[in-house]
């Protein structure tokens, strides 16, 4: 036989394009439209009813960018249709606002509704239909249609305008292009399903197989029964000739696929919060009627938040969401409020991320999710997995680490094991994409990518149109269906990612394990980009913890009441703010600005909880000034978590002209020398006489990189903006400022448009020298760097992160330590050697890097870099415009408990109160090794006192926790407090409780007197 494979492809790609497609459709008659432009922001469907619609005809413009308009369409259902549509049809309405077709989303999308308020489905690009009852006479509903612009158009990342309603051009954007009533050909759409399945598969078979060649041969002779002219009577011809191709089941080492309904949808991105709730209730509308006509279909869908929205904006939604729980078709996963970022969120936020979302769904669905699932987040720090399981997880997914620029993760299904030694079971689904949709190409990816094969045999897919949200169409249930058992593809099972884990696990107990971080070898600008969401985030972390801590010790000892609702709004307000397209930094203006401004809103909830604890703590007629320490250190004679008098001040700090212009700053515990240009050329700890500097390597050097990359503006720091740099070393102004308490070097530095303000500051008694810098931040496309060489021989920086710290390599041995040329930190850094460290800790910042050298003497100067600001171009153009102030303070012969230590004294300032007496420590550690990061009143409203510690210098330890107070049981619980047996119990008012390295606990005093 000749070889016309490709010849047969091409003739049968045309005819379904030409021919097939074309035919799906037997009928079309056009409807009616009257509109209702709303004014700006949505409003429900009520409301919209009731307003005055005008006609509008086919070609209609509509759509500013963000606008929403209401459509009312009706007409009569063709007397010839009803009661009942010919024979193998069904009737719908197809609806075409005036989109791109070729792409699943990121344009306008619509959600219709019956006259009566009930929801149908949604609209969008690759699903644009609405169902008609059989019957039915009228066609009578409305369309609350979206005007959402392609903010991303063919991702050149060009600067665009429609960031924010108000940049946006006034112009619209669609065209209402179809509105028809139809009749659907069931023979000859089930047959197009046929087509795309067989077609697919037989792409990724091998050229020489005896299968690829068997299918090629069944498609032609479809191809020859199928009458151009008269497809609807030979479609059923056309699925006979494929129907013993399609029949031919798997072979029985068949790799095995559990597919799973996803829709992942970004509660922001280029498009605003207010949207996503609307794309919530349009996709989750779809999908319920998809699982009306499938109930093999199982939808999984993350996100607490998102049912939240439901409940508040969509009660019809969230009731329908309930029933399909119940059923076991939608599946609640994750277990976290939002798909966080993983990387920047601190300790507690972390924690909370579980304990929110996993609540939520106990409490509203009766169901515990047990799996973490997080797709899309831009790596995963090495603390998760603890936190994972100390919220009564088991399993872990993601898929995120497939995007890696250089390195191949090794397994598909393994152990992740964290900081502290906890592993979870964890799968990386080898389909590479959370947004499937069941393709041949797809599940052979699948099966060729996955790394155990030979010990595991299974893998899942998430199918389903995400990011913009979408979620699964009935095409894709029926590719579903047909791969469930067809030679040459993997099997196919639709079902749930517990219903995958449990089997995996089963089947593969003793897969690899990986240790520490996954980080991911891409989007490395999301620590540094969107400063002043980070710093909202950071801010109100450190503020909730005070909240708490001071709200709950008031209502342990007065009368003060818990502000229980209060805080659970901040808190969920702050879990949503970490999505991981918000706190990274890579949404679009509106979403920042937004984040900014809910920021603020939360700052000032939070300063009024604490002012109104401390007042009820301080009681009437005080005439003590006491400082007010939340910190879980003691500091300025202050216990920690508690409030006193200060301690007698230490003597002042001294600045003295040196040499060449430079200014020697001492207090009596650290002497600094800043040079003529505000540098800092020595920094000596009077403890231990050693140098921290590096020998003619000044610190505090600001350095400006050019900031281009390749792809992904907002979210990529590449490799190559280290080949461009100008190092800020002159100074236009320069200042010795001195007072009682402190002295500081002031310079001032003009670049282009930019104005940096820098502050060397040295305190009375402090172990640190403290850099603020001031930056009104004018420049496009850079990055702001600040460079500290120190003389310190270290193979290895340590980054904090939830509840411990990393390490991380300081040179380049490997191929992912060279990758890893950026990465995150949380409140510091360290870096040591035997006998000697330096800290440097900081308020906002999270981005760094760190190298080391070896100079002409023969020692090493390792230095570090801490990324300050960016100016990405897409998608917000204005990013980072404006002034910041960041601060850092560098310790010289500091330990990793002082860099701790540090950590808090950074976020947490000390507060003044007058009170009659000192305000004593509701619960103290004896190690204080053993930090105390969490004090706060039980979840469930019992008035139980929680706390939650961790060990924070990376070795085993053991700490006595003291109630003030007694309980009638104290006992060791997960993170959502409920009781851990095998772990330490108590009763009265202390427990002794013992920690593995980075281990974290937390312990319920039950009915206490305090």
């Amino acid at each position: 036989m000749h070889n016309d494979h490709a010849l047969v492809e091409a003739r049968l790609d045309r005819f379904v394009r030409d021919h097939l497609t074309p035919a799906l459709y037997r009928d079309a008659r056009p409807l009616a439209a009257t509109a209702w432009q709303v004014e700006r922001e949505p409003v429900p469907f009520e409301t919209a009813v009731g307003q005055p619609f005008e006609a509008v005809p086919l070609g209609w413009r509509w759509g500013r960018a963000w606008s929403t308009v209401w459509l009312h369409v009706t007409g009569e259902v063709p007397a010839e249709w009803v009661p009942a549509p010919p024979a193998g049809t069904r009737i719908e309405v197809l609806v075409d606002f005036g989109y791109n077709r070729s792409r699943s989303g990121f344009q306008a999308e619509g959600l219709a509704y019956r006259p009566d308020g009930t929801l149908i489905k949604s609209i969008a690009p690759l699903n644009s239909y609405l169902p008609v009852a059989p019957g039915q006479t009228a066609i009578d509903v409305y369309i609350e249609a979206a005007a959402n612009p392609d903010v991303a158009g063919e991702y050149t990342f060009d600067p665009t305008p429609y960031g924010q309603w108000e940049t946006a051009p006034d112009e619209p954007l669609y065209s209402l292009a179809q509105l028809d009533v139809a009749l659907l050909d069931e023979t000859v759409w089930e047959l197009l399903q046929d087509v795309w399945t067989l077609r697919g598969l037989m792409a990724e078979l091998p050229t020489g197989s005896s299968r690829r060649h068997e299918i090629l041969r069944a498609l032609e002779d479809m191809l020859d029964v199928l009458d151009p002219e008269g497809i609807p009577n030979t479609a059923a011809a056309g699925r006979a000739a494929l129907a013993a191709v399609l029949a031919k089941p798997a072979h029985a080492s068949a790799h095995r696929v559990l597919a799973t309904g996803h829709a992942h949808i970004d509660s922001a991105w280029l498009w605003p919060l207010r949207e996503t709730v609307r794309k919530c209730a349009r996709t989750f509308t779809n999908v319920m009627d998809l699982m009306d006509q499938h109930p093999d279909f199982v939808f999984s869908c993350s996100s607490a938040q998102q049912y939240q929205w439901m409940k508040e904006h969509h009660p019809q939604v969230f009731a329908r969401i309930k029933e399909k729980v119940a059923a076991g078709q939608f599946a609640p996963v994750g277990g976290m409020w939002v798909e966080s970022d993983t990387n920047m969120p601190g300790s507690e936020a972390m924690a909370r991320q579980f304990i929110a979302g996993k609540q939520f769904f106990i409490d509203e669905f009766g169901v515990e999710c047990e799996e973490a699932w997080m797709p899309d987040s831009f790596g995963y720090s090495g603390s998760l997995p603890q936190i994972v399981a100390s919220a009564g997880s088991r399993w872990f997914l993601t898929q995120k680490i497939s995007w890696n620029q250089i390195n191949t993760m090794p397994h598909h299904t393994f152990w992740w094991e964290g900081i502290d030694g906890t592993r979870v079971f964890t799968h990386f689904p080898p389909v590479d994409t959370y947004i499937s949709e069941i393709s041949g190409k797809e599940l052979a990816h699948a099966e060729a990518n996955f790394s155990e094969k030979g010990r595991a045999t299974m893998s899942l897919v998430p199918f389903g149109w995400g990011d913009g949200g979408g979620g699964p169409t009935r095409e894709m249930i029926a590719a579903a269906h047909r791969t469930a058992d067809l030679e040459g593809s993997p099997r196919v099972t639709m079902g749930s990612s517990r219903d995958f884990f449990e089997a995996a696990e089963a089947e593969y107990p003793q897969a690899p394990v990986w240790s520490g971080e996954m980080y991911l070898e891409l989007h490395r600008g999301v620590f540094t980009s969107q400063l002043r969401t980070k710093q909202g985030n950071r801010r109100n972390e450190s503020l909730l913890r005070q909240a708490e801590l001071w709200a709950s010790t008031a209502a342990l000892r007065t009368s003060f009441e818990y502000p229980t609702e209060k805080l659970d709004r901040a808190w969920q307000t702050v879990l949503l703010l970490q999505f991981h397209d918000i706190l990274p930094g890579s949404s679009i203006a509106w979403v920042h600005r937004e984040a900014e401004q809910r920021h603020a809103a939360v700052t000032e909830v939070l300063e009024g909880i604490i002012a109104e604890a401390l007042a009820a703590l301080a009681g009437q007629g005080g005439d003590h000034e006491l400082v007010v320490n939340a910190s879980p250190f003691a500091r300025a004679g202050v216990p920690a978590l508690g409030a006193a008098v200060r301690e007698a001040e230490h003597p002042s700090v001294t600045a003295t002209e040196a040499a060449e212009g430079a200014t020697v700053l001492d207090n009596g515990i650290i002497r600094a020398v800043v040079d003529a240009r505000g540098h800092l050329i020595s920094l000596v700890a009077h403890a231990d006489g050693r140098e921290a500097i590096a020998p003619d390597s000044p610190a505090n050097v600001l350095r400006l990189h050019r900031d281009l990359p390749n792809l992904w503006d907002a979210w990529d720091l590449d490799a190559h903006y280290k080949r461009t740099v100008t190092e800020l070393l002159e100074v236009d102004e320069r200042d010795v400022v001195q007072s009682a308490g402190d002295a500081a070097v002031v310079t001032v530095r003009r670049v282009g448009a930019s104005t940096i303000e820098q502050r060397l500051v040295l305190r009375a008694g402090a172990s640190a020298l403290e850099i603020e810098n001031r930056v009104d931040w004018r420049e496009r496309e850079k990055i702001l760097k600040l460079a500290m060489p120190l003389d310190v021989h270290a193979d290895r920086i340590a980054a904090e992160t939830q509840f411990g710290h990393l390490f991380r390599a300081t040179h380049t041995n490997t191929s992912w330590d060279a990758a890893r040329f950026e990465a995150c930190q949380h409140r510091f850094v360290h870096l040591g050697e035997p006998g000697y460290g330096v800290a440097i800790v900081n308020d906002s910042t999270y981005g760094y890097d760190v190298s080391r050298d070896t100079r002409a003497d023969g020692g090493t100067t390792t230095t570090v870099r801490f990324s300050l600001l960016r100016a990405p171009l897409f998608p917000d153009p204005e990013s980072d415009q404006g002034e910041h102030v960041m601060r850092f303070r560098i310790a010289p012969g500091a330990t990793i408990g002082d860099a701790v230590a540090l950590g808090y004294d950074l976020a947490t300032p000390l507060r003044g109160v007058r009170a009659a007496a000192p305000i004593a420590p509701i619960v103290t550690s004896s190690n204080p090794a053993v930090v105390i990061e969490t004090v706060k009143l039980a979840g469930d409203g019992s008035g139980d006192l929680v706390v939650r510690l961790y060990e924070s210098r990376g070795g085993r330890a053991t700490t006595t926790l003291t109630l003030a107070g007694t309980a009638e049981v104290i006992e060791s619980t997960d993170l959502l407090e409920r009781a851990l047996s095998g772990e330490p119990q108590g009763e009265g008012e202390n427990i002794d409780l013992p920690f593995r390295a980075f281990q974290l606990r937390t312990v319920r005093f039950r009915n206490v007197s305090a």
